[in-house]
C-alpha cells in the first residue's frame, strides 16, 4: 500500500474531524453546564474523595480530560478550588476518560456502530441551533458533536494505512515487539509522541483502537502505547500553563506526577499485569487477545479495561497521598516571595475559557484583586500622612506612583480581556455582569489616580519645606480612618462568591460618613482661616486632601452599587 501525500491529508482531515466533534460536544455541554459548573464543583469538592467523584462525573459527560483539566486550572486561577481539591478533580478525569475507549469499543465498531445514525442525530439538531432559546441551541451542539465524533472515528477507520498491508510498517512492530521492557518503554515513547502530536489523548487513543480492531498491533503493544497517552495528555496541561500563572502551574504539575507515577509502576509489573487481564477474558468470554492472533477484534475490549483498571489502581494508590503531592508541587512551583509579584495580573492569563461563565468569574478575582491594589495605596496615603521622615515620605511618594500606574495597566487589561468574553455568546445575565465589572474596574482605577494626585500635592508640600499642622494630621488621619472602613467593606463585597447577597447598607452608611466629616473639616477649615494666617499652599494643598478623600468615597460606594445592579 502507497501512503503519500494525499493519504496523509486524509489521516490528518480524519483526526481533525475527530477532535472537532468532540471539541463542539465537550463545549456544548460546558455551555449547559457552565452557568452551575461553580456551585457543583463549590459541592462537591469538599474533601479530595468528593472531588474525584466530581472530576469523574464531569469528564465522563464533557468526553475530555483536557476540557475538565482546562476547567479544573481556571477555577485554581480564579481561587474558586484550592490546589488539593483540583488533584482530586484530575485524579477523577484520569478515571472519567477511559469511559472514551469503552465508547469507541462498543459503539464506534461492527453493524452498530453510531457514525450510522450520524446523519439522523444531525438531522434532529440542527433545527434547534436556529432556535431563540440558548438552551436548545447548546442542545443541538452536544448532538452535532456527538455525531461528528463518530463519523470521525468512520473516516479515521479508513484514512489510517493499512500496517498489514505496508511490510515496513507491520515488520517495525513485529521486530520490536519481542524485546522485552525494552519495547515496553519504546512504544510507551511512541503513545506519548503520538498524543502530544495530535493534542489530544481521545484522538490518540481511537487511532490505536482502530489499529487494534484491524488486528495491526498486538495486545501488549497496544496496552504500552496507552501508557504512553496518558503521559502525552500530561505534557500538553504542561505546555498550556507555561503561560499561566503559579496556580496553573502546580495544578499541571500534580497531573503529571500523578500519571507518570502510574505508568513508572505499571512498566514493572507489565508483562505479569497484561496476562491477567488475558487471563480474566479467557476464564469470564473464552478469548484470549494476548495469544490469539486470530481473535484480534477482541483487543479493543482488552485494551479499555487495561485502561480502566490501570487509572482506577492507581487512583486507589495515590488518592491517600494528595497532600504529599501537594507539598511536592508548591516546592517544584515555589511563589515569587516579591512585594511586586501582586502587581502582575494573577487570574487572567492564557486568553478566554470554553465558557464565558468560568471566564467572568476569572475576571471578577481578577476585579478582587485590583481592590487590594487599591487599599495598599491607601496604606500608602495613611503612612504618608502620618510619617515625618523625608526620606520615607519620598519612597511612599515613589511607591504611590508606581502603583498608579499598575491600575492604569489593570484597567486596560482587564477591559480588553471582557472585550473578548463580549464576542462569545452569553447569557443576559452573563452580558450584565460583564457591564457591572466594567464599571467597577473604572471606579478601581479612578481611586488610584486621586491617591496618586494626593501624593503629588504631599510631594509639593515635601519640596517646599511645608508641613501639615498637628490639628490637620489628625483630622486627616480621621478622614482616612473612615476610608479604611468603606475599602473594607467593598472588598468584603468583592470578594464574596454570590453577588446576590451583597447589601448596599453597610456601605451607604460607610460613605455617609466620609461625607459628613468632609463638610466637618472643610467648616472647620474654613473657621481657621478666617481667626489666623495660615501658609497659601498649606491652606490649598489640605483643602485638597480632605476633598480628593471624599471623591475616593463616592467611587468606592460606586463598585458596590455595581455589584447590586448586576442582580437587576
Amino acid at each position: 500500500m502507497e501512503f503519500g501525500i494525499y493519504e496523509v491529508f486524509k489521516l490528518v482531515g480524519a483526526l481533525g474531524f475527530f477532535i472537532y466533534g468532540m471539541k463542539v460536544m465537550s463545549e456544548g455541554i460546558q455551555k449547559v453546564a457552565g452557568a452551575k459548573m461553580r456551585s457543583i464543583l463549590g459541592a462537591m469538592t469538599s474533601n479530595r474523595f468528593f472531588g474525584v467523584a466530581t472530576g469523574l462525573i464531569i469528564t465522563c459527560l464533557v468526553q475530555s480530560s483536557s476540557a475538565t483539566t482546562v476547567m479544573v486550572v481556571s477555577f485554581v486561577n480564579a481561587g474558586l478550588l484550592s490546589l488539593s481539591e483540583s488533584l482530586g478533580v484530575i485524579m477523577g478525569a484520569n478515571v472519567g476518560t477511559t469511559i472514551t475507549a469503552w465508547l469507541l469499543s462498543l459503539l464506534g465498531f461492527g453493524k452498530m456502530s453510531l457514525a450510522h445514525y450520524a446523519l439522523p442525530i444531525i438531522a434532529i439538531g440542527l433545527p434547534m441551533m436556529f432556535l431563540s432559546n440558548p438552551k436548545f441551541k447548546h442542545t443541538a451542539e452536544i448532538l452535532i458533536g456527538f455525531a461528528l465524533l463518530f463519523m470521525g472515528l468512520e473516516y479515521l477507520k479508513d484514512a489510517v494505512p493499512d500496517i498489514k498491508n505496508n511490510p515496513g510498517m507491520l515488520a517495525f512492530f513485529k521486530d520490536y515487539a519481542d524485546m522485552g521492557y525494552a519495547s515496553i518503554l519504546l512504544f510507551v515513547g511512541v503513545g506519548t509522541l503520538l498524543t502530544v502530536v495530535v493534542q489530544s489523548s481521545s484522538a490518540a487513543m481511537a487511532l490505536t483502537i482502530v489499529m487494534c480492531n484491524n488486528g495491526w498491533i498486538p495486545f501488549d503493544v497496544a496496552a504500552s502505547m496507552v501508557l504512553g497517552e496518558n503521559i502525552g495528555t500530561t505534557i500538553t496541561a504542561y505546555l498550556a500553563s507555561l503561560i499561566g500563572n503559579v496556580h496553573a502551574k502546580r495544578a499541571a504539575r500534580g497531573h503529571f506526577i500523578f500519571n507518570m507515577f502510574g505508568v513508572v509502576w505499571m512498566i514493572l509489573i507489565m508483562p505479569f499485569y497484561i496476562e491477567w487481564i488475558d487471563a480474566y477474558l479467557v476464564n469470564e468470554f473464552g478469548v484470549s487477545p494476548l495469544h490469539d492472533t486470530s481473535d484480534y477484534k477482541s483487543i479493543k475490549y482488552a485494551l479499555a479495561l487495561f485502561h480502566t483498571t490501570f487509572n482506577v489502581l492507581n487512583l486507589a494508590f495515590l488518592i491517600g497521598f494528595v497532600p504529599v503531592i501537594e507539598r511536592l508541587v508548591i516546592r517544584m512551583v515555589p511563589s515569587v516571595n516579591d512585594e511586586d509579584e501582586q502587581h502582575h495580573l494573577e487570574f487572567i492569563v492564557g486568553g478566554i475559557t470554553a465558557t464565558p461563565e468560568i471566564s467572568i468569574l476569572k475576571a471578577k478575582q481578577e476585579v478582587v484583586h485590583f481592590g487590594k491594589v487599591t487599599y495598599k495605596m491607601h496604606g500608602f496615603m495613611t503612612e504618608l500622612i502620618s510619617n515625618t521622615d523625608k526620606k520615607q515620605r519620598k519612597v511612599l511618594i515613589e511607591k504611590t506612583a508606581k502603583y498608579e500606574d499598575i491600575t492604569d495597566k489593570m484597567e486596560v487589561e482587564i477591559a480588553d480581556y471582557l472585550a473578548k468574553v463580549s464576542q462569545v455568546e452569553m447569557s443576559e445575565l452573563s452580558s450584565l455582569r460583564v457591564q457591572g465589572i466594567l464599571g467597577i474596574i473604572t471606579d478601581l482605577e479612578r481611586v488610584g489616580d486621586i491617591y496618586y494626585q494626593m501624593s503629588k500635592g504631599m510631594e509639593r508640600m515635601l519640596d517646599k519645606g511645608i508641613t501639615l499642622r498637628e490639628e490637620q494630621r489628625a483630622s486627616m488621619v480621621k478622614m482616612l480612618g473612615l476610608m479604611d472602613n468603606a475599602h473594607r467593606i467593598m472588598m468584603s463585597n468583592l470578594a464574596n462568591e454570590d453577588d446576590s447577597t451583597v447589601t448596599v447598607d453597610s456601605a451607604v452608611e460607610a460613605e455617609q460618613a466620609i461625607n459628613k466629616c468632609r463638610n466637618e473639616l472643610r467648616k472647620m477649615h474654613y473657621k481657621t482661616i478666617e481667626s489666623e494666617m495660615y501658609e497659601v499652599e498649606n491652606s490649598m494643598i489640605y483643602n485638597d486632601l480632605f476633598s480628593r478623600c471624599e471623591k475616593i468615597g463616592d467611587h468606592i460606594i460606586n463598585v458596590t452599587e455595581a455589584l447590586i445592579g448586576e442582580k437587576d
